[in-house]
């Protein structure tokens, strides 16, 4: 048998701009149903200016074995320098014998 939980609104303070806000019984669901275990600390205006500071902090970078197109936390320095996905980075970088 499934359990019933009653999620009720709850007030909660921003750590960005430490104004109040409404973290909603739908929200509550859903972080429950996510395995989700810690409440938001940013109102959705800020979550919304944090997401996208930290996306514009990526960069799009193509694999130099495989091609695929991923993302970096770093601005690569020469336009042609060797990056490798994590699948191809290990492959060449980690799984080599010993003593290479």
């Amino acid at each position: 048998m499934e359990e019933q939980i009653d999620f009720e609104a709850k007030t909660l303070k921003c750590k960005e701009c430490e104004n109040d806000f409404i973290w909603t019984p739908g929200e509550q669901k859903f972080f429950y149903e996510k395995g989700l275990k810690h409440k938001p600390t940013r109102c959705k205006d800020c979550r919304v200016k944090h997401r996208k500071q930290v996306e514009s902090e990526f960069y799009k970078v193509t694999c130099a074995s495989c091609g695929i197109i991923g993302d970096v936390m770093f601005t690569p320095k020469e336009e042609r320098a060797k990056i490798y996905c994590k699948d191809c980075f290990d492959k060449k970088f980690l799984n080599q014998p010993s003593g290479i």
